[in-house]
């Protein structure tokens, strides 16, 4: 039993360790102390600071804890899943992860990323937890499409955007994903699972004519979409024209048949296909 591994940690302590185990709870707050052990406001803060000090649990954030793997013994700095931390960051608020974090999950970047992304409705201030930044990006409520459930551990999954719609949001805003380049190398690494259909109608939904004609240049590239899919994008555009990637400078020709300004070399991108 988990409390006869826990000899020195006293009956209490034991104790209250091993039900947030058995309620797969190894994040929790003040609350959930209380909940469990019938303390006041008062002795649960002052239980728990005594456990951080003993290092049975790290403290995250004013409020959030995460018990302390046993085998890592007495750590004072264990953070645990940093997607499972933004979850519950999150707590019962509307959310999903986003941009580069999603394409991590996806299998669309080489590279782990360094920054959580969580699209969020709710405004909310960029967190650094150990070291680990996390960034809130706002969306509109309407924008909460697209999003599936992902295993991040044995026992925990997080809100994610689907991989259509994370080509989506890259698209959208290329700044949260290292640029164009990226969002690109993440649509051909998937090509094979990827619906385009579905790319298609969450442009349409999403109604941003950056997007589409970012989609469009970029579909047709890699042929990766029939002529009539392309000349259906093509015919609601207006006469404005974007820049391909919003993060670099306006330069370079513009592709009137995409409304585009492009200022990333279509060679750099058709270089994708070779890696």
């Amino acid at each position: 039993m988990l409390t006869q591994s826990l000899p020195t940690m006293g009956t209490q302590a034991a104790t209250l360790v091993t039900r947030l185990y058995e309620q797969n709870r190894p994040i929790f707050r003040v609350e959930d102390i209380r909940n469990l052990t019938a303390l006041s406001s008062v002795s649960a803060r002052s239980f728990v600071r005594k456990l951080v000090d003993r290092g049975v649990v790290t403290r995250l954030k004013p409020g959030l804890f995460v018990l302390v793997p046993l085998e890592l013994g007495q750590a004072r700095e264990y953070m645990g899943n940093p997607f499972v931390i933004a979850r519950e960051l999150m707590r019962d608020k509307d959310y999903y992860l986003s941009h580069a974090t999603a394409m991590e999950l996806h299998g669309m970047l080489t590279q782990p990323q360094l920054v959580v992304m969580v699209s969020t409705p709710v405004f909310r201030r960029p967190i650094t937890i150990l070291g680990v930044p996390f960034r809130f990006i706002h969306c509109q409520r309407r924008h909460l499409f697209g999003l599936t459930e992902h295993w991040v551990t044995k026992q925990d999954q997080v809100r994610v955007s689907d991989p259509e719609r994370t080509i989506i949001d890259g698209l959208k805003q290329p700044e949260h994903c290292g640029g164009v380049t990226e969002v690109a190398k993440g649509l051909w690494m998937r090509r094979q699972d990827l619906h385009v259909d579905k790319l298609l109608e969450y442009a349409k939904q999403l109604g941003v004519g950056a997007v589409t004609r970012r989609l469009g240049f970029l579909l047709e590239t890699y042929e990766m979409a029939p002529a009539p899919e392309l000349d259906r994008l093509r015919s609601g555009l207006t006469a404005t024209y974007v820049r391909l990637d919003p993060v670099l400078p306006a330069a370079g020709k513009r592709l009137r048949r995409w409304r585009l300004q492009l200022n990333v070399d279509p060679e750099e991108l058709r270089a994708v296909v070779q890696t």
